[in-house]
């Protein structure tokens, strides 16, 4: 500073700019908290669709248990263990690293998927006495794994970004998740022509319901269309059973009761039968022992 010859006092220094509250090392600071948070909440929605997804994959178990006691796969269809186990294959081929990173949830998940899926299989072909529906079977698995085969050639050799790897893994997955969770619209066909929910189990749906769920809010928390879509349809699908299920229930129980009481009025029947019969029978003998 300096004096005027007016002796006026001139401040040579330059005001200093007041620093902003949020300064843009605060805003990357906070925008990495809510990165974070996003990540912790979609793992945590991951866990739980894995858990759900587990329990879809086990639910055939009471159906192997029971071809393994009886011996023979009677009139079981292999169809949804095949289904169930290509779909299987090509998630974990989408989920791995060198096709899409960060995807270890849904890698795992469909890995256990496809052991499980393999088991039900190994077990079909062994209690199978048809030897055509058995070579069947080996066709449609030797077509599953080549599929896979020249899939993961295709993706891992000639194409080279994660970007197009996904696509292209993404949009088959899709069309092979929208076939397998449209599966049970011949089920709900049954249950509307039936009107009644007997052969279409709840907590089966409620699992298939709440899967879909959980899968579908862990591809819209960090977007991923090719997860979004097929499992969105399935919790569609999903709803709609269960509505069903609430819509019909109280007829099932009223058919099921009706079932019941006609078979114990059949029984009755027979039993008042048999003893009349047998009343009958002694009478003649009677008047035969009489006569003699």
């Amino acid at each position: 500073m300096f004096y005027t010859p007016k002796h006026k006092v001139i401040n040579t220094q330059k005001k200093k700019k007041k620093t902003p509250i949020f300064s843009s090392l605060s805003i990357s600071s906070l925008q990495q908290q809510a990165m974070a948070s996003a990540d912790a909440a979609r793992t945590a929605v991951g866990v739980l669709g894995n858990v759900t997804a587990l329990f879809l994959f086990l639910s055939p178990t009471p159906t192997f248990i029971r071809i393994w006691k009886k011996g023979a796969v009677e009139q079981y269809s292999p169809v949804p263990y095949l289904a169930t186990l290509v779909n299987c294959m090509l998630w974990v081929l989408y989920g791995i690293p060198l096709v899409h990173p960060n995807s270890t949830l849904v890698m795992t998940i469909n890995g256990s998927g496809t052991a499980i899926e393999v088991i039900f299989i190994l077990v079909f072909l062994f209690y199978c006495s048809d030897p055509i529906k058995r070579l069947r079977i080996l066709v449609v698995l030797t077509l599953e794994l080549a599929l896979i085969a020249a899939l993961s050639t295709l993706v891992l050799t000639i194409v080279h970004t994660h970007d197009r790897r996904s696509m292209i893994v993404g949009i088959v997955c899709i069309l092979f998740s929208i076939m397998m969770y449209a599966s049970p619209l011949s089920i709900m066909k049954l249950v509307i022509n039936t009107k009644s929910v007997e052969y279409m189990p709840f907590f089966l749906s409620l699992a298939s319901f709440a899967n879909g769920l959980c899968w579908t809010i862990y591809a819209l928390i960090r977007f991923d269309v090719f997860i979004a879509v097929p499992n969105g349809i399935g919790s569609v699908f999903g709803l709609a059973q269960l509505i069903l299920y609430a819509t019909y229930y109280r007829s099932t129980k009223e058919q099921m009761a009706a079932r019941r009481l006609k078979g114990e009025m059949s029984l009755s029947e027979v039993v008042v039968t048999g003893d009349h019969s047998k009343k009958v029978g002694d009478g003649h003998a009677s008047s035969d022992v009489r006569g003699l």
